[in-house]
Order: C-alpha cells, then sequence, then structure tokens
C-alpha cells in the first residue's frame, strides 16, 4: 500500500466487521492504507471476509467477553505494530416481536451484552494503548432505534446507552489525542431485511410510532458502502477536531443530533421559596388541557 494512502501504517480493529456494514468499513478502511483486523462471531463469515479484504487477519468471537476483547486489541498490535483505529459495528436484532409486554429478563441481558457490553469491553482495552501511542479514533455504532421509534427494549437501550458511554469516553480522552464519535447507519443489511422486519416496520407505521416517509426509508435503504464513508472520515486527520459527536449516515444523507440541552419549564430559587407544588408542576410540565 503506498505510504500516500491516507490511513497507512494505521492499525485498526473492526467489531462486527465480517458483515453488512462492518465489512463495508472493513473493506474501505484497508482501502485507505489500513491494516485490519476483523472481528465477528461467526468464523466462517469472519474467513470469508479476510479473503476479499487483502493483508486482513481474522478473529472470530464475542467481544463482550473480556478476554475476546483483549486479544483483538493485542492481534492487531501484534500484527501491525499499533492500534489507532477501533470501530465498532456488531449488533443482534431482538426477538420477533419484542416488547417491554414480552421480553424476558435473560433476553434482555443478552441484547445489552451484544450492543453496550461490546462497545465498552473494546473501548476498555483499546483506550490505554491509543493514550500510550500518542492518539487514536473511536467509532461507535448506535441507531435511531435509541430515540424509542422502533419499538423495542434491549436494543434501544444498548444504543442508548452506546451514546452516553461514547460521549463520555471523548470528554475524558480528548487531552489524550484520543477522538470518540457515533453513526447511527440507514443501510441495508441481515437484520434490516425479509419478511419479518417488513412486517414489523409496517406494525410500528400503522401504531403510529413511524410515519409514513420514516417507514419508506426504513424499506428501501441503500447499501453499506453507502454508510462506509462516513466511518472512515472519522477515522482518519480529516476529523482530527471531532468528538463527541453523534452522526447519521443513511445512503445520501448525513446528519447529527445536537446536543441535548434542558428548556426551562419553571424556576424559583430555593433558598426563599418554597418547593413547587403538584398542582402548580401539573401545568408547568405540560399537563393542561
Amino acid at each position: 500500500m503506498p505510504s500516500s494512502a491516507p490511513l497507512s501504517g494505521r492499525g485498526a480493529v473492526i467489531v462486527g466487521g465480517s458483515r453488512g456494514v462492518g465489512l463495508a468499513v472493513a473493506t474501505l478502511l484497508a482501502e485507505q492504507g489500513a491494516g485490519v483486523v476483523v472481528n465477528g462471531r461467526d468464523a466462517d463469515a469472519v474467513d470469508q471476509a479476510t479473503q476479499q479484504i487483502p493483508g486482513a487477519v481474522g478473529l472470530a468471537g464475542s467481544p463482550a467477553e473480556p478476554a475476546v476483547a483483549d486479544e483483538l486489541v493485542d492481534t492487531c498490535v501484534r500484527e501491525f505494530g499499533r492500534i489507532d483505529i477501533l470501530v465498532n459495528c456488531a449488533g443482534t436484532a431482538e426477538p420477533a416481536g419484542s416488547s417491554i409486554l414480552t421480553i424476558s429478563s435473560a433476553q434482555f441481558r443478552d441484547l445489552i451484552d451484544a450492543h453496550l457490553g461490546t462497545v465498552f469491553e473494546t473501548c476498555r482495552a483499546a483506550a490505554p494503548k491509543m493514550v500510550a501511542g500518542g492518539g487514536g479514533a473511536i467509532v461507535n455504532t448506535s441507531s435511531f432505534a435509541f430515540l424509542g421509534d422502533y419499538g423495542g427494549t434491549g436494543y434501544p437501550a444498548g444504543k442508548g446507552g452506546v451514546n452516553g458511554l461514547t460521549l463520555a469516553i471523548a470528554a475524558e480522552l480528548k487531552a489524550h489525542g484520543v477522538r470518540a464519535n457515533v453513526v447511527c447507519p440507514g443501510a441495508r443489511t441481515r437484520l434490516s431485511t425479509g419478511a419479518d422486519y417488513e412486517a414489523h416496520i409496517a406494525d410500528l407505521n400503522r401504531r403510529g410510532l413511524l410515519d409514513d416517509v420514516s417507514m419508506q426509508g426504513a424499506l428501501d435503504a441503500a447499501p453499506p458502502e453507502y454508510v462506509a464513508p462516513t466511518y472512515a472520515c472519522l477515522a482518519g486527520d480529516a476529523a482530527k477536531n471531532i468528538t463527541g459527536q453523534i452522526f447519521i449516515a443513511a445512503g445520501g444523507f448525513v446528519g447529527r443530533f445536537d446536543r441535548p440541552s434542558p428548556t426551562i419549564l419553571a424556576y424559583r430559587d430555593h433558598h426563599d421559596s418554597p418547593p413547587w407544588t403538584v398542582a402548580e408542576l401539573h401545568d408547568k410540565l405540560g399537563g393542561s388541557a
């Protein structure tokens, strides 16, 4: 790979890199010169991915397990000399028809582990080595689902947790030159195709959770290759001043969620005023007809 390639000499770990968005990201980062470690739970899928990405190294297993997360980072350092980039793209769908009315505690814990647990363990393993190396870029994957519009339980909760964890990492590691951002992708993958998925989206629309435009977008998503450039941009030097942001990449649409800030509904100084009464708060909180 020419030294002029934008990511030449960088080492990258792509969690969930054997399929879908992760595979598209791993392929693009390799094309831009990075040495890539591809991870996925399915060993056969990992082997297939590494065969089609020149120079890539594969390591199968669940990075929600601390030992697997550590081995991913150690493999990257061993094979490519350092770890500069960590991309988390792993995910799993909720059980069909899952809701707070039906999901079991075990199913919920599995979903949290697959999404938030994986991100925590890989960031825990990679961050100290990035700091020791003088910097790095973490790009974690969330979802529009964290808003609750797509129903479910463990999936939106896990993705919401990914957002909060990433923002905290970004704040803590900014002084060390390590950046952390989030991408909420919209792409056609195995998790967003098939009769069950289409029925789920149609049901959300019927129940008023998804409007017609959002439903159409969910059913006609672009291939993962349309999402991958946003990840590559955030991983490279062009984004050296970007950290602690939550981006959207869906087909030709790129956006950003504004950082939440409180809207003042009411205020009184507690030093010289009594607590609000329940009746007063009814109006302040929007309970009036």
